[in-house]
């Protein structure tokens, strides 16, 4: 008997001795495995006091790839634009001796979404004649982001429109630059894996290169900003009266609401006049769109379009556009406009259209 209660207290001491060496091993690795994840942590953060600061990071696309940091880090720029959620500069970028437009996303504006980096690496994929081409991104170590577009000499839109050009009131070039605009939009849409929505189309948007061939630029920017920024840019879309009286939410932007805003481009080109009128008459309506429907309705046909404009001879000779073909761009237009998402055009209708109007 005393033998079997040795043997039991033998066993039961082993037993425990046993599952307390398998609870070292256990914390063991545990500690293994939070050190190696630290370890993954502090390669992309370092502590610095209380602050942590992330590591700066480039990646660059197609067009971009001789980019460095110390290129945009130390490149003389002029501010030509800013919003509450970021600054664009035209930068000359010393070491390849190339003017680049960089844009700087505040960091509280920024989205913190695990999808940021997979939108990055979407938007500079895109490669279309009529979309401005993101050529990198630089992430710096305080949460500042960069994104490094071409320069276009010609600039925006609106300042073609506003600038007082022969050109701006010549057919031929509005025409193209409609075309351009639609056939970018079309890409965004069902050229992509993944259909981006602009978001935030309006003139100022719209690059010219030297042949006045239109870049869409700022395609998708309001999925790489957080809610509070998004709803900021729609806002200001609003006040300058590009947003479709549908949209509430930034984030419920859609084709149907990209299609308002290129209505209004669209009467931008053909009348000379600004979305928003500051200053209107008693006769005259605060948003473009009205003021053009009421045009109609009180038949001053001549408000509609510049005079210059049938005047004009493309460059190669060809006869002068009709006032007909005038006012079916003009119907065009305000079919974008329409006030119910429902009756609007899609983007293949409206390049259909516009194809119809060249003829």
């Amino acid at each position: 008997m005393r033998h079997i209660h040795l043997l039991k207290l033998v066993l039961g001491l082993t037993s425990a001795a046993f599952f307390i060496i398998l609870i070292l091993i256990f914390l063991f690795y545990r500690k293994r495995a939070a050190e190696h994840d630290q370890s993954d942590l502090e390669n992309n953060k370092v502590k610095n006091g209380e602050e942590e600061i992330e590591r700066e990071d480039l990646v660059t696309f197609q067009g971009g790839e001789d980019l460095t940091i110390c290129d945009i880090l130390d490149a003389p720029g002029e501010v030509i634009g800013k919003s509450n959620y970021g600054t664009l500069y035209k930068a000359f970028l010393q070491r390849s001796s190339t003017v680049r437009l960089l844009r700087f996303l505040r960091p509280v504006c920024t989205t913190r979404d695990k999808e940021f980096g997979h939108l990055i690496e979407l938007l500079g994929c895109i490669r279309h004649p009529n979309l401005a081409p993101l050529l990198g991104f630089y992430a710096g170590p305080r949460g500042e982001k960069l994104l490094v577009h071409p320069f276009y000499k010609r600039g925006n839109l609106t300042q073609f429109i506003r600038g007082a050009s022969v050109e701006a009131h010549k057919w031929n070039i509005i025409y193209r630059i409609s075309i351009g605009i639609a056939e970018g939009l079309d890409y965004l849409y069902t050229g992509l894996h993944r259909p981006i929505i602009h978001g935030n189309l309006k003139s100022k948007n719209i690059l010219l290169d030297r042949n006045y061939q239109p870049c869409i630029s700022d395609f998708g920017l309001h999925l790489l900003l957080n809610p509070t920024a998004g709803q900021e840019m729609l806002e200001a879309s609003a006040s300058q009266g590009y947003k479709a009286p549908e949209l509430i939410k930034m984030k419920d932007a859609s084709e149907e609401t990209d299609i308002y805003s290129l209505g209004v481009i669209f009467l931008e080109l053909l009348s000379g006049k600004e979305p928003i009128n500051e200053n209107p008459t008693p006769d005259e309506d605060f948003h473009l769109p009205n003021f053009m429907r009421n045009a109609v309705l009180d038949k001053r046909i001549t408000d509609l379009y510049h005079p210059d404009m049938l005047l004009s001879c493309n460059s190669n000779h060809e006869n002068p556009v009709t006032e007909e073909c005038i006012l079916k761009f003009f119907q065009l237009a305000m079919a974008c406009c329409s006030p119910s998402p429902s009756l609007r055009p899609n983007i293949r209708q409206v390049l259909r259209k516009l194809e119809e109007i060249g003829k």
